[in-house]
């Protein structure tokens, strides 16, 4: 059965695709204090599993974008499942944090194909607030995953091991690639394929760099998510290690997180009809600061679980009603060059992500306060990049 635009089956199938990303970070999240026993690794090293898969995942992004452009978004979706489950498996047969590390990278090259891809075809699609809705209700279903992949990983971890989780991982990477082959048509029409030479690369990367419109948007995604990423690096270490929760405990707990995400995704979608691409920012931007503020006073009052969980639930919602929003108003002037848009975007996104990873991995093993505090300053610059681009748009 073919997979046709505009139905849910389709929606549901992009949505899947962008969960390849969330999946390879949140299903073995609740593993990791057990990987770090294991390999007799300290905190910082075993964060690295996490950091280096998203350095991966993001450099990935610039070559296959700009691939996709030139031969269609099918084969090249199809040769990055294949790397993607090869590195899956390789989990299984490593005998070192060093190993696992490469494994973790090596998998993340592979999956970087699936997310980048899956925005491209949307703009191939849609433009403007269609798009954006497109891109919330992806979301939406994406945020199934964070939901439930960390309270799976605790489950599979406690019957199986650790490494069963990168099983699971690889099987769910050979389903959609299964799909692609035989039901995903082609969106991108050949007349409007672009050159892969490095010089044509290279022109088009510049052309958005030097684009106000496309930077705001990029400096929204890039902010908001990550805030989210210092809670996805450091919060099994904080909830678990700090304050001694069970790992599905912490997978409930992550999971909460996930439904605000979902929540916001959903409210997102239904916003940008009425209020635009920059008018569901700038609300998305008020919550990730009430929600990054909120934790920093918690911790700082009274430190306990709750005080980081039911303030992750605002941050979560926020990044639900921005990130599509982002992604949307960075693509929906580049329809020739989707691809490399929306790869750059994920790099440069991916890239402020891992940096604050390292961070906040090197500092959680002690205290909360990296983790809070980077969540309260990325809340807060976002916020102001929203207002900053609405005043802008008033004037």
């Amino acid at each position: 059965m073919r997979l046709s635009p505009g139905t849910a089956l389709f929606t549901v199938f992009l949505g899947a695709l962008t969960a390849v990303g969330p999946l390879s970070t949140d299903m073995y999240l609740p593993s990791l204090p057990a990987i770090a026993l294991a390999f007799a690794a300290d905190t910082g090293a075993t964060q690295l599993t996490l950091s280096a898969h998203l350095v991966g995942f993001a450099g990935s992004q610039l070559f296959y974008g700009p691939m996709s452009d030139r031969y269609g978004r099918r084969p090249v979706m199809l040769a990055g499942f294949t790397l993607y489950i090869a590195g899956c498996f390789a989990s299984l047969f490593v005998a070192s944090i060093e190993e696992l590390i490469a494994a973790r990278f090596f998998q993340a090259i592979g999956g970087g194909a699936s997310v980048v891809l899956a925005r491209a075809v949307v703009r191939d699609l849609y433009e403007g607030p269609a798009a954006g809705q497109m891109l919330a209700r992806m979301a939406a279903i994406m945020g199934i995953v964070p939901a439930l992949a960390p309270m799976l990983g605790g489950v599979i971890e406690a019957a199986y091991g650790w490494k069963m989780n990168f099983v699971a991982m690889g099987a769910f990477g050979a389903v959609l690639a299964l799909i692609v082959l035989t039901s995903l048509d082609e969106t991108l029409p050949p007349a409007r394929r672009q050159s892969a030479a490095p010089r044509a690369i290279l022109i088009h990367y510049r052309r958005l760099i030097v684009d106000r419109r496309y930077l705001r948007y990029l400096l929204i995604a890039s902010t908001c998510f990550a805030g989210l990423f210092a809670f996805i690096s450091g919060s099994s270490f904080v909830l678990q290690g700090l304050y001694g929760l069970s790992p599905i405990a912490y997978g409930l707990c992550f999971g909460l997180m996930a439904a605000g995400y979902i929540a916001g995704s959903l409210t997102g979608g239904r916003l940008v009809r009425r209020l635009g691409i920059d008018g569901t920012l700038k609300v998305g931007g008020m919550f990730a600061c009430l929600g990054g503020f909120s934790m920093l006073a918690g911790l700082i009052g009274s430190p306990s679980p709750v005080a980081i969980v039911a303030p992750i639930m605002l941050y979560g919602f926020a990044v639900g009603l921005t990130m599509p929003q982002a992604m949307a108003g960075a693509l929906t002037p580049f329809p020739e060059i989707a691809g490399t848009a929306s790869a750059l975007l994920g790099f440069l996104q991916a890239g402020a992500a891992a940096a604050v990873g390292v961070y906040v991995g090197h500092g959680v093993g002690t205290s909360a306060m990296p983790m809070v505090g980077t969540i309260a300053l990325t809340g807060f610059l976002t916020f102001a990049v929203t207002v900053f681009r609405q005043r802008k748009s008033d004037n």
